[in-house]
């Protein structure tokens, strides 16, 4: 039943993308070109290639296709990914405006051109003079291209076309500009984020104590070892007491990214590096990574808890760890210790917040939301998740979530950049 279920909606999102398509190429290919000229053709074949090339950016690396194929298909698969978004919703926005300019031009003749007043054309009549002529009327080069238009053999520029190409290439500037900004603002690298959080139950010794957030990485075929670099660099300058790597730090195997991750040995900090796993880390294979990183000097925090000097620091595996029977055990982490301390909790997903409250949990760092990376997807993120991004309190829980300090698919933010948050602890009591 449940596999029955994935077909359907993947047939369903399969007919929805070739629709959008269609619609696509009727408005910015075949509204803006003449039929056979090679603008036409060119509009066509990306038609059908980019839509082609996402789905292997999609699918290769779940297919264990070779890492130098899941690097080629990925920058246009992802990057065509972002550009269909918002090149659809401009679209959208823009398609009331072309039928309203094109209802003017309809208003001042039906064929949609404006035409001229006929020019009389004098023919020679039988039996009469030279000079001796009748007026018929010769259609005007409007006229022409008119019909031109409405049987599609028109090559010259036509008032509906030059609407259509206005139209589509306003649209397409916005979402290519909306999408460059975006993925200059990923490959710039994560800024700094400032959070004090005070605790009821932290000592007045641990007042100011700093932790680097740092979530959703997601190396993979597009953000490599570069982008670890820039990362580490980043959480390096804040000087952090203690750095929390919280989950979805790749997008493949070790084999794979074990160069890109490279960087993270340099990760510096007084109380050290810790980890917990995202649900990513289970699609390419959760204990090669958990090991991979304690060799980088990270430690990583299955179901475990360390008691540091003035509080206990405990993670908890990702939610989808249960399909391997390795999820999250909240008993093992934090059921045996003195809840006269101070707690702070480890979890990738925000949705285990109420496990968090349940058992005593003075703040949990999440991530998993990417804050929606893509506007609008915070208000889908919003359906699924408590917190999307920021913090909140949940009853004498706290719960932070970080938008992430890289990006899944598409390497490209759009009103959720990314960070790397330094979550300063405050004593109430100093």
């Amino acid at each position: 039943m449940t596999i029955l279920i994935f077909v359907l909606v993947a047939l369903a999102v399969c007919a929805l993308l070739v629709l959008v398509h269609r619609w696509l190429w009727i408005r910015l290919v075949r509204d803006t070109t003449a039929p056979g000229r090679l603008p036409r053709r060119i509009g066509t074949a990306l038609t059908i290639a980019l839509p082609l090339l996402s789905v292997a950016a999609l699918t290769t690396g779940r297919a264990g296709a070779p890492f130098w194929l899941q690097q080629t298909v990925a920058w246009p698969g992802y990057l065509w990914l972002a550009v269909l978004l918002y090149l659809t919703l401009t679209m959208l926005v823009a398609e009331p405006i072309r039928a309203l300019l094109l209802r003017r031009l309809a208003h001042r003749d039906p064929s949609g051109a404006e035409v001229d007043a006929p020019r009389p054309v004098e023919v020679p009549t039988a039996g009469a003079s030279s000079a001796a002529t009748v007026t018929a009327e010769q259609p005007t080069t409007a006229e022409q291209s008119a019909t031109e238009e409405q049987s599609g053999t028109g090559g010259g520029l036509t008032r509906r076309r030059f609407v259509a190409r206005t139209v589509g290439g306003a649209a397409a500037a916005v979402a290519v500009g909306t999408v460059g900004a975006g993925t200059h603002g990923v490959l710039r690298g994560p800024r700094v984020k400032r959070v004090q959080v005070p605790l009821a139950k932290l000592p007045r010794a641990a007042h100011g104590f700093r932790i680097a957030v740092v979530s959703d990485v997601h190396l993979g075929p597009v953000l490599g070892r570069a982008h670890t670099q820039r990362i580490v660099d980043t959480v390096n300058r804040t000087q952090p007491d203690l750095i929390a790597i919280v989950g979805d730090l790749v997008d493949g195997s070790v084999p794979d990214l074990g160069h890109a991750a490279e960087p993270l040995r340099r990760l510096a900090a007084r109380h050290g590096s810790y980890f917990v796993t995202g649900n990513h880390e289970y699609f390419s294979g959760a204990q090669q990574w958990i090991d991979h990183v304690r060799e980088l000097g990270l430690t990583p925090l299955e179901n475990a808890r360390r008691e540091l000097a003035h509080f206990d620091l405990a993670g908890v595996n990702d939610i989808q760890g249960e399909r391997e029977g390795k999820g999250p055990d909240f008993g093992a982490a934090l059921g045996d210790r003195d809840r006269a301390r101070a707690a702070v909790l480890l979890a990738h997903q925000p949705v285990v917040i109420h496990d968090a409250v349940r058992h005593g949990v003075d703040l949990q760092l999440s991530g998993h939301t990417h804050g929606g990376q893509l506007w609008p997807g915070n208000y889908l993120a919003e359906l699924a998740n408590p917190t999307v991004a920021g913090l909140e309190r949940y009853g004498d829980t706290q719960l932070y979530v970080s938008r992430g300090a890289g990006a899944w698919g598409p390497p490209v933010r759009v009103g959720a950049p990314s960070d790397i948050t330094v979550v300063e602890l405050a004593s109430i009591q100093a």
